[in-house]
């Protein structure tokens, strides 16, 4: 398989590895945007999130809530993002879900740019009543 994050699970590509049982790998991430900067992946392939078996999400879930919490004692710092990129419009540059695990401190100006908005009256209830209708 071509997949980086697959290959890195099986050990065929290095990684500084921070955790690792049978479903779950953590490992720092090579182009880190905070030191201690993290990955957090199934080793088996799942492209995204929505595509992920519920069972292997659940227990990556559950090691992320402790690896989170390593990392940012391990990292010093005041707090932590956990993001999950799913798509390329969403950057989502390896296509094997993964969390990543971002160190960060006040004014550290990483992740700054968050732009946000309000809904114009009425789009709210008729977003939502869409997002209802896939459940």
């Amino acid at each position: 398989m071509d997949c980086i994050f697959c290959q890195i699970a099986a050990g065929k590509i290095p990684s500084v590895k921070v955790y690792e049982d049978e479903e779950v790998l953590a490992f720092l991430d090579i182009r880190p945007i905070s030191d201690g900067h993290t990955l957090v992946v199934p080793k088996r392939h799942f492209g995204t999130l929505d595509e992920c078996d519920p069972d292997i999400l659940a227990n990556l879930v559950c090691r992320l809530q402790t690896i989170a919490k390593a990392v940012q004692q391990a990292a010093g710092s005041e707090g932590y993002n956990i993001l999950c990129n799913n798509g390329r419009a969403a950057g989502q540059i390896v296509d094997h879900v993964h969390f990543h695990i971002i160190p960060r401190n006040p004014g550290d100006g990483v992740l700054k740019k968050w732009d946000h908005y309000e809904y114009p009256e009425g789009k709210a209830e008729k977003l939502a009543e869409k997002i209802r209708q896939k459940l």
